[in-house]
């Protein structure tokens, strides 16, 4: 609390003293969705639907800001495990029953420069290594400092300490899933923008420092670059890209000694409606030893490596995973617009001893009637050598105002 009235005084001087016209608008966000899910070795589906509701309100006046919005997601059906209640009967479906603050910032926003102070979402780039994990009801925010500074027209830096990390688990978090997780995070983001794509260099200090939460063991150092950008052959045809190398080793109170690297590339050709594309993202090894293979505790892990989250740690040997996308859009000439489907397959591997851990499609249909977002999607998981054969089912729906 002392860190934020601190940071709190410190924009308030950033903003003129002159007095402003307040706008104040509402924040409301709303989701229903039903998740089935099968599991080879647990002998009980999970069946779960959700309500999540988030409501705030945001004041401006010129360049300052302030905005508080809560959230509550009530389990209309509960037959599933949330992660921490009772014993494993059934498979996990990581959304429990919350009510909790879920952001509370201030912010001033001027010519070249951001500050935002307090509770917030941060997503840096593609959510790789962190982001807000937002498919999950609860999501994930931070209690942090962050300021976003463009000294150059193509030039940004992007520069946050965060001394606690907020998680999906919500306030009846505890043990390894805790609902916060303290610690003293740096993440900073250099970006330059050329006429072919933007060249990132980042550094991302991870500090889990709560010894239920693995041990310490999470804690660790990363330092990488990143480039990301598309060209227009025609009206109708884009090809995007995108290129990242990173090298992790432990940091701060982690008694692991682990050094691993990341890998991506991956490449997508648009041709009217339709997407193909594909990639490749390996998750690297040290040793072999639990926790010393390349690790993403602060990321938005469901949009990689399959939906349906066999490696949202990853395992001892690494991983990597070949991938290929397709994707169409049909016009339906009704209020439903565009419906959007998408199909990905994924071959999972070890990164050392050449091991096939499994095989995942994944398939999406989506479309858009007004403020209202529909989706289904699946994820089927076949197993070769690494976890048990999976299915999961999502019926969803999002309204905001």
């Amino acid at each position: 609390m002392e860190k934020l009235i601190a940071t709190a005084a410190a924009l308030a001087v950033a903003g003129p003293a002159c007095a402003q016209t307040v706008t104040v608008s509402p924040l409301v966000d709303a989701r229903t969705r039903y998740e089935h899910a099968a599991q080879d070795g647990i002998a009980d589906d999970a069946d779960a639907l959700t309500v999540r509701v988030r409501t705030g309100v945001e004041a401006k006046a010129g360049g300052l800001s302030a905005l508080v919005e809560g959230q509550g997601t009530l389990a209309v059906v509960d037959r599933y495990y949330d992660g921490l209640h009772g014993a494993q009967t059934r498979p996990l479906v990581a959304d429990p029953q919350n009510v909790a603050l879920y952001r509370a910032q201030l912010r001033y926003a001027g010519k070249g420069i951001a500050l935002t102070a307090g509770r917030q979402r941060i997503a840096l780039d593609d959510e790789r290594f962190v982001g807000a994990i937002g498919f999950r009801d609860n999501g994930q925010t931070f209690d942090a400092v962050r300021a976003e500074i463009a000294p150059l027209s193509r030039l940004k830096v992007d520069l946050t300490y965060a001394w606690a990390q907020r998680t999906i688990w919500g306030i009846d978090g505890r043990g390894a899933r805790q609902a916060a997780v303290s610690g003293d995070n740096v993440f900073a983001n250099l970006g330059y923008r050329t006429r072919f794509g933007t060249l990132t260099a980042f550094a991302y200090l991870v500090d889990q420092d709560e010894a239920a939460v693995q041990a310490f063991r999470l804690s660790s150092q990363t330092y990488g670059g990143r480039f990301s950008g598309g060209y227009a052959f025609s009206r109708k045809t884009k090809l995007s890209y995108q290129l990242s190398y990173a090298r992790q080793q432990d940091w701060h109170r982690n008694p692991n000694r682990y050094r691993a690297d990341y890998y991506l590339a991956d490449a997508a050709l648009a041709l009217s409606a339709l997407n193909v594309g594909g990639g490749f993202e390996v998750l690297g090894a040290d040793r072999g030893a639990a926790l010393t293979s390349f690790q993403t505790p602060l990321a938005t892990a469901f949009k990689f490596q399959g939906w349906a989250d066999k490696f949202l740690t990853t395992p001892p040997d690494g991983v990597r995973d070949l991938y290929g996308n397709i994707g169409y859009g049909v016009k339906t000439g009704s209020r439903l617009g565009t419906i959007a489907l998408q199909a990905s397959y994924h071959r999972f591997d070890s990164d050392r001893l050449a091991r096939h851990y499994g095989d995942e499609l994944d398939l999406l249909a989506s479309a858009k009637i007004g403020r209202t977002a529909l989706s289904i999607r699946y994820a089927d998981y076949r197993a070769d050598r690494f976890a048990t054969d999976t299915r999961k089912l999502w019926l969803q729906a999002d309204w905001t105002l």
